[in-house]
């Protein structure tokens, strides 16, 4: 469904992924974990367009789609559910749904707004609500409701769970496995591991050399060694 070899790119001068290579098959849930600043999100957004890779190759279904626009990969369903939400403050929550559906492709996942609001009832109870009076789980769940809209058959979720209170944290994590089990393919940038491995099919561990680890999440928990070394906690 996504693969991406020998990506290289950063910002300015200074290189953050050096030749990293993941791949996603379809109707899986694949975590990136990593400490901060190895590069988790820089991957996110080299796969989206949002920035341009300086070498190797992001293939999503098939089509090279190697320095392609973040317009153009939503219409091909990749969405990326950004770290910051970047939900419209002044905008009403179905505002900023209506504003989400005018992007995008024509998904089998695609759904109009009424259908995601049903999907998201604490969202349809405050509707016409603005972005500012939201919660950060509510703007949390807004943010991904958008990334429904504009039709994903990817999710790319950058830590979906950063800020939240614990019970809203299994909230989102109940969510991202609801719509996985409905066919949608997410990769999970995820600082809160256990999450992360309690969600996912498989598992990347991102370091500055690069993936140092690839394998179940049950075999990443075991390894102790590399858990401490590259992440400093053990589960």
């Amino acid at each position: 469904m996504l693969s991406v070899e020998n990506l290289r790119a950063g910002y300015g001068e200074t290189e953050v992924l050096s030749g990293i290579s993941l791949d996603v098959e379809e109707g899986e849930i694949v975590t990136l974990v990593g400490r901060n600043g190895v590069g988790k999100t820089t991957t996110l957004r080299s796969i989206t367009g949002a920035l341009e890779p300086t070498a190797g190759t992001v293939r999503y279904d098939g089509e090279d789609v190697t320095g392609l626009s973040p317009v153009e990969t939503a219409r091909r369903g990749l969405a990326l559910v950004p770290e910051e939400r970047r939900v419209f403050p002044g905008l009403t929550v179905r505002e900023n749904l209506s504003v989400g559906a005018l992007g995008g492709g024509d998904s089998a996942f695609r759904r109009d707004v009424d259908s995601v609001l049903d999907t998201f009832e604490n969202l349809r109870e405050r509707q016409d609500n603005r972005g500012t009076d939201l919660s950060g789980g509510e703007q949390q769940m807004l943010s991904i409701a958008r990334a429904l809209v504009c039709g994903a058959d990817v999710l790319l979720l950058d830590e979906p769970t950063e800020g939240l209170a614990p019970l809203i944290v299994e909230r989102v994590a109940d969510l991202v496995e609801e719509l996985n089990e409905e066919g949608i393919t997410v990769l999970l940038v995820e600082q809160n591991v256990a999450v992360a491995l309690d969600l996912a099919d498989r598992a990347f561990l991102l370091d500055q050399s690069g993936i140092v680890f690839e394998g179940s999440p049950e075999e990443l928990r075991d390894d102790e060694e590399t858990m401490d070394r590259h992440l400093g906690i053990s589960l």
